[in-house]
């Protein structure tokens, strides 16, 4: 089923699992623009909103933990490579639109992004950086705390081993989540080894 409103439009397939493409502008839930209910998290439970940053890609995981149960509550990812000839504010004001339905949709209670460093390519960094910069904007207007991890640091969490390969990362994200194959696409499955990140993280710390 395929929803759209100007400029970005989401597919929503059987599973929950949400799929940008970068033609017209946004929307997951159109009904959730118009006054549309909100999907909360179960009573008891803790649900965290993980986010791959990118300018042309950001991918989003959401998984709820009660007990010592997680469960995945959907994963996409927002595309903004066809937004009227690549205007860089107009694909920003795309993110940070579906990243704010995204929070209003599914009211997590916590949000985890990569914290990313960049040593070669400085001007993808910038473009890197301003994505962050209205995902980050869009998580705080909604009082959502937020946490950043680095890529070692989600490998670490998630697989136990800070070298873990993106192969390795996605079959173990399918498997504590009950899933029936590995996550795709890569940024979404990223979206998600971030939440599990902070889930464990949390888990550690406490």
């Amino acid at each position: 089923m395929s929803q759209a409103v100007a400029g970005l439009t989401f597919t929503t397939h059987a599973e929950g699992i949400l799929s940008g493409t970068p033609d017209n502008v946004l929307n997951l839930f159109v009904s959730r623009l118009v006054g549309g209910p909100a999907i909360p998290a179960k009573p008891g439970s803790l649900r965290v909103l993980g986010i791959d940053p990118g300018l042309a890609t950001t991918g989003y995981g959401v998984i709820e933990k009660k007990g010592m149960s997680m469960t995945a509550i959907t994963h996409g990812v927002i595309r903004t490579a066809g937004v009227d000839g690549h205007d860089l504010s107009k694909r920003l004001v795309v993110i940070y639109d579906a990243i704010s339905l995204l929070l209003a949709t599914y009211r997590p209670e916590q949000a985890a992004m990569e914290h990313i460093f960049f040593s070669k390519n400085r001007t993808s960094g910038i473009f890197v950086s301003e994505a962050r910069g209205v995902i980050a904007l869009a998580i705080a207007q909604h009082s959502v705390p937020l946490s950043e991890y680095t890529p070692n640091q989600v490998k670490q969490a998630v697989t136990g081993s800070g070298k873990a390969d993106k192969k390795q990362v996605q079959m173990m994200i399918q498997r504590i989540l009950g899933l029936p194959e590995p996550p795709k696409p890569d940024d979404a499955a990223d979206g998600l080894s971030l939440a599990l990140c902070h889930l464990n993280t949390m888990r550690c710390t406490r």
